[in-house]
């Protein structure tokens, strides 16, 4: 039987739950799982609900519509992959988790292609018999070289594009091409240990723990919503070359979380931050 998840935000009211899943009731459709939230200090509520059954989309949105308050968000969306760029530059640890958990459907994702500003991870890529764009950055403008990312997306409209550890900046004007649909990955030292060779300063001030967070690219260079973080300690016995290492791994978990979470859509963005329904 097929399955579908309902998303709703709006002002928060009376008796919504009760007349959301009434609405699902009455259609003979069947809940699977339900989520929601309040937001205590705005009033706002979010809901998602995965189902199992089918109903002609628009009579069912209108039905949810006239139970919903004038402002509410209603998204449908049906259970399936969906199309994904990646972009990386030289490291292989989250382009190549990424491209085994695909390849073993751990994420509800198709990769379509991987795009780099170097060659060096085209063998990796091809040996998951993905396609590899290497676009190169030299002797271009930086509006120049994403014009030709932009040229090469248009070819496999993705729904997202993940940066597998991209090291270039995008403009603002690549940004509002994807809209809250570019993924990112770094460490969480952030602010503090910035520039070239993070672990290397975190090792020479002694940190206890390392970690990652993973979130929405926005005009503001990462300070977009956050996903996912985590953290792991570390102690006096750690090399920086240790330090790497423990991070490499909290990385591509935590950019693999994250890309799943956003995936199976449980993650609502509001008033710059997530609600994440995991």
């Amino acid at each position: 039987m097929s399955k579908q998840i309902v998303l709703i935000d709006c002002p928060d009211a009376k008796g919504l739950v009760y007349n959301i899943t009434k609405v699902i009731y009455d259609l003979g459709l069947n809940i699977i799982s339900n989520h929601e939230f309040v937001d205590s200090n705005s009033g706002y509520f979010l809901m998602r609900t995965v189902l199992e059954g089918s109903h002609p989309e628009e009579p069912f949105r209108k039905k949810l519509t006239d139970v919903l308050p004038e402002e509410a968000n209603i998204r449908l969306s049906a259970l399936r992959k969906k199309p994904v760029v990646i972009l990386a530059t030289k490291e292989t640890h989250c382009l190549g988790d990424l491209l085994l958990r695909n390849a073993d459907n751990e994420l509800a994702c198709d990769i379509k292609a991987v795009i780099s500003n170097h060659d060096s991870l085209r063998k990796l890529t091809e040996s998951f018999n993905i396609p590899y764009h290497y676009i190169s950055a030299e002797a271009y403008s930086r509006e120049e070289h994403e014009q030709k990312i932009l040229a090469c997306l248009n070819d496999y409209e993705p729904e997202y594009l993940v940066l597998a550890k991209y090291m270039r900046i995008f403009t603002p004007g690549f940004i509002k091409h994807y809209p809250y649909r570019i993924i990112n990955i770094h460490h969480s030292f952030l602010p503090a240990f910035i520039g070239a060779s993070p672990y290397q300063q975190a090792f020479e001030r002694g940190v206890k723990i390392i970690g990652s967070t993973s979130h929405f690219v926005t005009e503001n260079l990462d300070e977009g919503p956050i996903i996912v973080q985590d953290v792991i300690p570390v102690n006096h016995t750690f090399t920086a070359a240790g330090m790497a290492r423990a991070g490499r791994d909290i990385e591509k978990n935590v950019l693999a979380k994250s890309l799943k979470l956003v995936l199976e859509n449980r993650v609502f963005i509001y008033k710059d931050k997530t609600i994440v329904f995991d």
